[in-house]
């Protein structure tokens, strides 16, 4: 600045042929330019799983593969200039992409964003697919980080409703300019995004993106603004951010709202919500909803947990469902324009070979996590109860490597918790003493001890009512530390909350919640879409 602009202090600058024997540099190990173990360090994750993966100075991207938004953001490296330039290194197909552009001509006010994103998705898309086997076997020591992408073999794969919508040439939707709330794990059996599918649909003009908590990408936290989708050009409206409800302005031009979202089966969760507020929005503006629906990760039976007390209803918690409804995003839609005076024309698209009794593996789709704090099935089938009591003075491992598998605070007496839990003989978890740092939320950087879960049996674990024990255990334990009142929230229900501040037994607390789970069984049976 002291120079008036002229000096190139920003960074290095180089030409494309000079980019070119960079990238082939350090593809072919980093000789004579760096050590090989330091470019080793650039590949791989040296940041919590928790927030978006980094290595040694780059960023880490997907590898360069048609299927790339299926696959975990690991084996390629990137690195973007402010000017608009961007350098992408896949060590895996030994390819690299130079980008040299100046979004700062004319005016200092160019976006090289989406040119940038369609030079790689048409190097990518070159490429084919890429199965994330063959990333694994590069990359064993990333087995934790991998493993969720891997989709199982099985006899006959589920298909989402984005397949389903896909094989029918996309006949719901001929003739409409439509919105789209999606996020990153709203993908097709192929591992292409929905956002790409209906922005290519013959007959069918993709014109504005919605996303929900948690971004288009999955992996934000906190309040989001709008953005630009980089490949396709178009703008992207935060529904968790300025508002949580699509504006009037928001939903100009369209003639209907597609929903393709991937819930992870649990109340409080923030997904159902934001489905419940766009139909509203989509009513109130004459637009109809056409929902997308995916696999309830935590099944289609299991119906557990108090149900939301009514005066409640709030962000999370849309209507009065128990913790653990047991319906697919779809279902819930139905329920929602079926028992609320919501006047929306609904569509639901239902998936392709989907039964209750399957288990999130048996669909043979990998998971591809909704959130960052739920990074895999096991975080995701203990959320439903140690979600429960996060609103409390606790850790629950955010930002560690095993989110929602722990448990714990800085004043906890980690071997006196597993004992007082251990003994309560909950069928089909465990626990073991454990030390933790969190890197996120609460007690941020604070060695934390406490438990670690190990689901032993999901058939027979009730969450709910695991959540319902660790609430009472940690109170019972250290009334003057947790602060019962605050988890009212995510529990839901006030006499459940009382209950547990008079000292009854997890067993006998859950037998409070059995009638109302009865008579909320038979106003979800009429909504079910799947046997």
């Amino acid at each position: 600045e002291r120079l008036g602009g002229v000096a190139g202090n920003a960074g290095l600058f180089a030409s494309a042929d000079d980019l070119a024997a960079f990238a082939q540099a350090l593809l072919a190990g980093g000789k004579p330019i760096l050590k090989s173990s330091t470019v080793a360090r650039m590949w791989a994750p040296q940041t919590p799983p928790t927030v978006p993966t980094r290595g040694l100075g780059w960023r880490l991207d997907a590898p360069l593969a048609a299927n790339r938004a299926a696959l975990p953001p690991l084996g390629a490296a990137s690195h973007l200039g402010y000017t608009g330039t961007g350098l992408w290194l896949d060590p895996l197909h030994q390819v690299y992409v130079v980008v040299l552009s100046s979004r700062l001509h004319p005016d200092e006010h160019g976006d090289a964003g989406p040119l940038r994103a369609k030079v790689v998705a048409t190097v990518a898309d070159a490429l084919g697919d890429l199965p994330p086997e063959r990333l694994l076997k590069a990359h064993p020591d990333w087995t934790p980080r991998i493993a969720p992408y891997l989709p199982k073999a099985v006899p006959a794969p589920v298909l989402a409703g984005i397949d389903v919508l896909a094989a029918s040439d996309f006949s719901a939707l001929q003739g409409l300019r439509v919105g789209l709330l999606t996020h990153r794990a709203g993908v097709d059996g192929a591992g292409r995004r929905s956002i790409d599918a209906l922005y290519a649909a013959p007959g069918v003009t993709l014109a504005a993106l919605f996303s929900p908590e948690h971004g288009l990408s999955g992996d934000r936290e906190g309040k989001i603004g709008n953005d630009t989708d980089a490949r396709t050009g178009l703008p992207v409206y935060s529904l968790y951010g300025a508002t949580r409800r699509p504006t009037p302005e928001m939903l100009a031009g369209l003639d209907a709202l597609v929903v393709d979202l991937q819930d992870v089966g649990t109340r409080f969760y923030t997904y159902a919500s934001t489905l419940g507020y766009v139909m509203e929005a989509a009513a109130e503006q004459g637009l109809p909803v056409l929902v997308l629906d995916r696999p309830n990760p935590l099944g289609g039976e299991a119906v557990q947990g108090p149900l939301l007390d009514p005066e409640r209803r709030s962000f999370t918690g849309y209507w009065p469902l128990p913790v653990r409804h047991g319906m697919t995003l779809g279902e819930l839609a139905r329920l929602f324009a079926g028992e609320t005076p919501i006047p929306v024309k609904l569509t639901v698209i239902p998936m392709a070979g989907y039964r209750r009794d399957l288990t999130y593996e048996d669909t043979g789709r990998p998971w591809l996590p909704p959130s960052p704090n739920l990074p895999s099935l096991a975080a995701t089938r203990l959320y439903p109860g140690v979600g429960m009591v996060e609103g409390a003075e606790v850790s629950v491992g955010r930002g560690t490597e095993h989110p929602f598998e722990l448990v714990g605070a800085p004043w906890i007496d980690a071997p006196q918790l597993a004992a007082a839990l251990s003994a309560l003989q909950l069928p089909g978890v465990t626990f073991a003493p454990d030390d933790f740092t969190p890197g996120t939320s609460r007690y941020t950087g604070l060695l934390c001890h406490g438990v670690r879960l190990t689901i032993t049996d999901r058939q027979a674990l009730d969450t709910p009512a695991l959540g319902v024990a660790l609430a009472a255990t940690l109170y019972r334990l250290y009334p003057e530390r947790f602060t019962l009142d605050r988890l009212l929230g995510n529990m839901g229900s006030q006499a459940v909350l009382d209950a547990i501040g008079a000292g009854q037994d997890w067993r006998e607390i859950r037998r409070l919640w059995l009638a109302d789970l009865a008579a909320f069984e038979a106003v979800r049976r009429k909504y079910l879409l799947y046997p």
